[in-house]
């Protein structure tokens, strides 16, 4: 639904309004106020016409004479200076309204995001509001100091809009997990719970296993979808000194792509700096290249560990049954062997993917 007022309206009422209200209902001229109150007329002329700022001293004497107490006015000033503020932060706002260019808006919107507000100042405010800035300069220092290999690399840079987005509601997810303080010993004796939740098929029951494992070792792990334009298949970096978050994008619907991808960014957490922060997607350069294959060596040696080696497909042709067999002794899905195979040149990308679970979200 579309918001279609701005998030005040264009008419403000300055407290001299209140104050001539007051005088008319006393039968009090604006000559005598001044006189009652020792102000000069031009000074309650200013007064009436919001011209001139309130004081704690000019609502003591309002209260005197006019009888409503100084809170009153003083609260009156505050709202009404508020209401001018927020109404120049409207009009400012709309000369920014071509950064809103740079977001996916519309999916943003649909995913539901952001509110839609057809005042151009006001969805650029709904952007920053979103995003925890003030200004969309704030938001472009932010997202480059977030995400370095934005710096670096020409696609990041190209959607930094949506990668951004994709970030923030991850951190939003995140900062809503309560966790348990950061356990690097915890969280490396829970690898053998979280390798065997890759034989769970249904994503209620081993997303909500994941998250207590990894949540009661210090690690928040969230779920967020890929807007359009955001390469990214997963994130990871540290919230506070105890606290790490490791998100994924499912941009890869199937379970070998899901479970690669959460233990690469475990890897990142048991294995890189607390200051660091990963950001990675397939096809996108800038990245530490020695610290993303320490990640991928961790991953795969996790999930199929060395001890159970893939040589034995080596020759002839595979056949699902094998895959199944191979999986029950490593005790990890039948999916996470077909990808394995497919990426060591194994087994042909066309073949036995209906091993592999897929999964879909789930909008609404």
């Amino acid at each position: 639904m579309t918001n279609s007022m701005p998030f005040e309206s264009d008419w403000v009422s300055p407290p001299g309004e209140t104050i001539e209200d007051a005088l008319e209902e006393l039968g009090m001229t604006q000559a005598e106020f001044a006189q009652r109150s020792g102000f000069s007329r031009k000074h309650v002329n200013g007064l009436i016409k919001g011209k001139v700022a309130m004081t704690a001293e000019t609502a003591l004497k309002l209260e005197a004479v006019l009888g409503a107490p100084s809170s009153f006015w003083l609260r009156r000033e505050m709202e009404y200076r508020e209401d001018l503020a927020r109404r120049k932060a409207l009009d400012d706002a709309a000369q920014l309204k071509d950064w809103l260019k740079e977001l996916p808006l519309r999916e943003l919107i649909n995913l539901g995001w952001f509110n839609e507000y057809s005042h151009k100042g006001q969805q650029v405010l709904e952007a920053l509001r979103f995003f925890g800035v003030a200004s969309v300069d704030a938001w472009r220092v932010q997202v480059e100091t977030r995400a370095p290999a934005f710096r670096a690399s020409p696609k990041f840079a190209k959607q930094r809009g949506a990668v951004a987005a994709w970030l923030r509601k991850a951190e939003l997810e995140a900062h809503q997990r309560r966790l348990a303080p950061f356990d690097r010993e915890s969280l490396i004796g829970a690898i053998p719970q979280l390798r065997s939740l890759t034989n769970e098929a249904n994503p209620k029951i081993f997303i909500h296993a994941l998250q207590k494992t990894c949540g009661d070792c210090g690690v928040a792990v969230v779920f967020v979808p890929a807007p359009k334009g955001c390469p990214v298949s997963g994130a990871t970096w540290w919230s506070a000194a105890d606290r790490a978050v490791l998100a994924l994008s499912l941009r890869h619907k199937t379970n070998d792509h899901l479970w690669f991808s959460f233990f690469h960014e475990l890897g990142h957490l048991l294995k890189h700096g607390k200051k660091l922060r990963f950001v990675e997607g397939m096809g996108l350069d800038g990245l530490d290249t020695e610290k993303e294959h320490e990640a991928n060596v961790f991953a795969g040696k996790t999930l199929i560990p060395q001890s159970f080696p893939l040589q034995r497909f080596s020759t002839g042709r595979i056949s699902a049954e094998a895959v199944k067999s191979f999986a029950r002794e490593c005790n990890v899905a039948p999916g996470i062997v077909v990808g394995r195979l497919q990426h060591e040149g194994l087994l042909p990308r066309s073949h036995l993917n209906g091993l592999k679970a897929r999964y879909s979200w789930q909008q609404g």
